[in-house]
Order: structure tokens, then C-alpha cells, then sequence
């Protein structure tokens, strides 16, 4: 294993484990709103905004985890009739548009951190550039699975080894 099929699986795995911890305090989060706002009648006024920028962190670290383990939404019924030089062909085409997007996402979410660096939300009067830089760190972690796997497909290796 190359030093950078080893590095996007070591990021790959710390970004799971930071997955599991997200998901958890987002359950613990709403499963205590819910009995704070029916068992004691008293709503936790922060609660509601902090599992919505739990889910945003979840959705964009998660789609990251799902790129690398090669489990995001296709129509595979194309392409597993295609001949093995088109499918490598169109699975290098793939990957290169997708590290064109994740530019994409690593440029603009730069600029609209940068855009929102002064704005405070409302609850728990965290920066919003804190809670909106998960856009392009997302990018960068895409870029590595990516260019990992690009390098596999054009080298023909096999994902595992």
C-alpha cells in the first residue's frame, strides 16, 4: 500500500470515527429536547440548532466515507455492460469530473466561509465561518479519496491492496 492509499484510508477512518461521535451527540441532543420539552416542559432553546449544524457535518463528512468505500448512488446497469476498457475509461472520467467538483466545493466554500465570518448564529453564538468550513474541508478529504482512487484505476490496481 502507497503512502497515499494509506493516508486516504487513515483519514477515511478518523473521519468515521468522528462520524460515529457526531451521530451520537445529535441523538443525545434530541433525545434530551424531546424529554426536556414533554417530561419537564421546558425547552432547551439551543438544542434544535445545534443538531441541524450536526446534521449539516454529518451529511457532508459522511458523503466522504461514501465516496472512498464506493457506495454512493450510480446506475450500475450501464455500466456493467459496458466492455472493461470503457468501464475503466468512464470509471477515470469519473473520478476526474468528481475532483473538478470537489475543487468546486473547496473554492466556494472558502469564499463563503470567508463571506460569513462574521456572522454569529442566533443559539449557541458560534461563528458561522467554524460551522460552514465543513464545505471545503469535505472538498479536500473528496480530493484524496479521489485522487487515490484515480491513481488505483489508472496504475489498475485493485482497491484493496
Amino acid at each position: 500500500m502507497n503512502a497515499l492509499k494509506r493516508f486516504s484510508y487513515t483519514i477515511n477512518n478518523w473521519v468515521e470515527l468522528l462520524l460515529f461521535g457526531l451521530g451520537f451527540t445529535m441523538s443525545a441532543i434530541v433525545a434530551a429536547q424531546v424529554f426536556s420539552r414533554y417530561a419537564l416542559n421546558h425547552s432547551l432553546f439551543w438544542s434544535e440548532e445545534l443538531a441541524r449544524y450536526l446534521l449539516v457535518w454529518l451529511t457532508f463528512l459522511g458523503s466522504s466515507v461514501a465516496y472512498y468505500r464506493n457506495v454512493h448512488p450510480g446506475i450500475d446497469i450501464i455500466y456493467g455492460r459496458l466492455s472493461a476498457p470503457v468501464q475503466k475509461t468512464a470509471a477515470i472520467v469519473v473520478h476526474l469530473v468528481s475532483m473538478l467538483l470537489f475543487g468546486v466545493m473547496i473554492l466556494y466554500g472558502i469564499k463563503f466561509a470567508y463571506f460569513v465570518r462574521a456572522q454569529i448564529s442566533p443559539a449557541l453564538y458560534l461563528p458561522k465561518w467554524i460551522i460552514f468550513s465543513v464545505i471545503p474541508v469535505s472538498g479536500l478529504i473528496l480530493t484524496l479519496h479521489s485522487l487515490t482512487l484515480l491513481l488505483d484505476e489508472l496504475k489498475g490496481c485493485n482497491r484493496d491492496s
